[in-house]
């Protein structure tokens, strides 16, 4: 194991007793929700990011199982000293409603029946599988991530999010994905379907107990679905057109070229760790997946409030350049704040799984490149110049904080009062706040850098700096606190 890894880890488990109501209409009694954490969550619960995985991942996003030979499928970019340093983040990742790595699917126990819910499970839709994510983000007290991150159907469940919740992370990295599911896209799905529906085995979907599966179908959906995830370059380099344990052709039916061989083993292997009705139903909340607003991607993105990075794959077919660029343009025709970077590569889709190189680069420049929206406290008490110097101290006390912006009736700064302040009004038997106040304040902007607000704190000795916009209302407050856990 390298000195780099989260090292053991265990799936942990969240029930959440209320009934869950689906975009549907419908809804889910007694869901679980399978999770995977790594690092730990500060004080402030401020430096806590969502990983979403793709269409037939897990929560097992880093670190190693006992007995597993191979780790996390992210272990590339999750660890100590890493893009997603578990030293520095709380990292969370959770199976997705549907799945059938421990969380309700398909294939877990219908409570009003008492069987597995087969195709009497109800259709989801990616926008369930973010809500379900909140539950799961609610219970840990965290009122806002700092960064939701994911590639393919997990740069749905990221967009989906910034959609949903846009106070609720400060940046979004979608990764080699789309906005809203093409036609083509639906059409390779629909083909991987029809192979497992179509396999006597699947029993309309009532095969669990029975000691078969759909061997044949969901090897087939796998096969369809990894052509996809790879390039023609990166077939070629790997297998071109060289023969499978033979010296010549055969000119009979059988399996001639590695390549063959490569998919067969690929359809084989998934048999053993995915559930065939959870395939169905995730594939299809993928089709059914779309952001636009009456048909514009601009109008489905006007409320969103983070900064994005949105990242493709030059030599990706699945989920090409030009819909992360869609992304992007609508982005942009909202104001957001937003970059664009594309990794090059000839792994084709999967390139996001394997570039460690690119996206340790990537997502380290976006991640580090902070402003004072990334890091402020929004949730701020504050205090009026009339009120007394009794009510500040008890406020002080009751919020556990050190500095209290006063403002007007409609929230302008006119000034700033310290605990050093109530100290002094103690020693001087004074009563009134305008007494004791600080009324030539030192202030900044959410748009200013990190390391100019930080040179400033230092230039004039300051803890703490109130977050004002352009016409002085108070936004937030950013402390040296936040400045020196971002560091460390």
């Amino acid at each position: 194991m390298d000195k780099d890894s989260v090292g053991i880890v265990e799936t942990q488990y969240l029930n959440i007793d209320e009934p869950f109501i689906l975009e549907s209409g419908k809804s889910l009694d007694n869901i679980t929700i399978a999770y995977e954490t790594y690092g730990e969550l500060n004080k402030e619960k401020s430096n806590a990011i969502l990983i979403c995985h793709a269409l037939t991942g897990d929560a097992h996003a880093a670190g190693w199982h006992e007995g597993d030979k191979k780790p996390g499928w992210w272990e590339i970019i999750i660890g100590p000293g890493k893009v997603l340093d578990s030293e520095k983040y709380f990292i969370i990742c959770s199976n997705v409603l549907g799945g059938c790595k421990g969380t309700t699917g398909p294939k877990s126990i219908n409570p009003e029946t008492g069987y597995e819910y087969g195709v009497d499970f109800p259709v989801i839709t990616i926008k369930d599988m973010v809500d379900v994510q909140k539950l799961l983000v609610d219970s840990f007290g965290i009122n806002q991530l700092y960064a939701v991150i994911g590639g393919s159907m997990g740069g749905m469940q990221v967009l989906q999010w910034i959609v949903s919740y846009p106070d609720m992370m400060k940046k979004a990295v979608p990764i080699a994905t789309t906005a809203r599911s093409s036609p083509q896209q639906i059409a390779f799905n629909e083909v991987g379907r029809q192979s497992i529906v179509s396999d006597p085995n699947w029993k309309q979907g009532n095969y669990y107990g029975t000691g078969q599966i759909p061997k044949n179908g969901l090897s087939i959906a796998r096969m369809i679905a990894h052509i996809t995830y790879l390039s023609d370059e990166s077939m070629f380099i790997k297998f071109g057109r060289d023969l499978q344990d033979k010296d010549e052709i055969s000119y009979d039916l059988s399996m001639d070229f590695q390549v063959e061989s490569y998919l067969h083993h690929q359809g084989e292997s998934f048999v053993k760790r995915f559930d065939a009705n959870s395939y169905l139903f995730i594939t299809k909340a993928v089709d059914l997946f779309d952001l636009s607003v009456n048909n514009s991607l601009i109008d489905g993105f006007k409320d969103i409030k983070c900064k994005l990075e949105v990242i493709s794959v030059d030599s990706d077919w699945l989920y090409p350049t030009e819909q992360s660029t869609e992304i992007v343009a609508a982005l942009n025709a909202n104001d957001v704040e937003v970059s664009f970077s594309e990794i090059k590569s000839n792994y084709g889709h999967d390139a996001f799984l394997l570039e460690k190189g690119q996206l340790n680069y990537l997502l380290s420049r976006f991640l580090s490149d902070n402003i004072v929206a990334d890091l402020m406290t929004t949730d701020v008490p504050t205090i009026r110049e009339e009120d007394s110097v009794k009510k500040a101290a008890r406020l002080m006390f009751d919020k556990n904080v050190t500095h209290l912006p006063v403002v007007t009736d409609d929230n302008k700064l006119i000034g700033i009062v310290t605990s050093w302040d109530l100290s002094k009004s103690i020693a001087t038997n004074c009563e009134s706040l305008t007494d004791i106040m600080t009324k030539t304040v030192k202030f900044c902007y959410s748009s200013d850098s990190i390391e100019d607000i930080s040179r400033m704190m230092r230039k004039f000795d300051i803890s703490c700096l109130p977050v004002v916009d352009e016409d002085f209302v108070v936004e937030g407050i950013i402390t040296t606190d936040h400045i020196n856990n971002m560091m460390s």
